[in-house]
């Protein structure tokens, strides 16, 4: 004789078991406030420098992806841990965002909530050249700038010692579909010892750039370029790998017949994680 499969457990039951996570989510979530109120103690006597940590940020969301399983989808799961984390960044430290909404406001807009929530103060400015002026002038602010167009060279600025660099890009988990695709970097001042530094950007001005030099370096780095007319030829954003170097792409330049009229290191950023067409695994 088969034995009777036990009843499935009422919606009642189901939705106090909800309440009981529920719960244990918000007290956890208050226990990592009481730590970065002590951490914030600790870093008064033991650390210099804005509370930004891009190497560890990078860290944490890798981990957070490879764990991740079950139907709640990825966007979701990352735009939380983003929140999180900078919400508790800036009760370390208050900053603002200043966002460069030339490229599309609505986009940029998306970005900036989706990765830093509506704690953090948003600023826009109708160019890059403000934004970055604007993190220049402040404590601990942060710019997002375009990663893939520009009207003008605002990485010159970051050239000089002391000047904001860039310390990220996102969307830092890539995928086709994500909410807030708009690529993105990041710009602020932080401890040379919490950036990452796995893709360097370099600022490279050339003269006698053109659309032939342009694809012969496309299957080398990732380039932003803008008209620079000091030189007669371009300001460049050079994303450089593991795999490249600059010295390689300016060899480059120059068998493709242009000249290398300067170069200097405006930041770095870790390199993104890519999620397979198919998602991550699910349980």
């Amino acid at each position: 004789m088969s034995k009777i499969p036990p009843a499935p457990p009422s919606l009642e039951v189901l939705r106090k078991e909800i309440d009981t996570i529920d719960e244990q989510v918000h007290r956890l979530l208050m226990a990592r406030g009481d730590i970065i109120d002590r951490l914030i103690s600790v870093k008064q006597t033991q650390e210099v420098g804005s509370a930004f940590r891009p190497a560890r940020e990078a860290d944490m969301m890798r981990r957070l992806v490879e764990r991740h399983r079950g139907i709640l989808p990825l966007d979701t799961v990352e735009s939380i841990w983003r929140v999180i984390i900078s919400t508790f960044t800036y009760v370390q430290a208050p900053f603002s965002i200043h966002a460069d909404i030339s490229v599309g406001e609505s986009a940029m807009r998306d970005s900036a909530r989706f990765h830093f929530g509506f704690t953090v103060p948003y600023v826009s400015h109708f160019n890059a050249t403000a934004a970055v002026d604007a993190v220049a002038k402040s404590k601990g602010d942060l710019a997002l700038l375009s990663a893939t167009s520009s009207r003008t060279p605002w990485w010159i600025a970051l050239e000089a010692n002391g000047a904001p660099k860039i310390i990220a890009r996102l969307p830092f988990v890539e995928r086709a579909d994500h909410p807030a695709a708009l690529p993105v970097f990041v710009v602020s001042r932080v401890a040379d010892s919490a950036m990452v530094t796995e893709v360097e950007m370099w600022s490279v001005r050339v003269s006698g750039w053109n659309a032939e030099i342009a694809r012969a370096l496309s299957p080398l780095a990732e380039i932003v370029a803008v008209p620079d007319t000091a030189f007669d030829g371009a300001a460049l954003l050079i994303s450089i790998t593991g795999s490249s170097s600059l010295e390689k792409i300016k060899s480059a330049l120059i068998e493709a017949g242009a000249s290398v009229r300067s170069s200097a290191l405006v930041g770095s950023h870790a390199t993104r994680y890519t999620v397979p067409p198919s998602g991550p695994a699910k349980s």
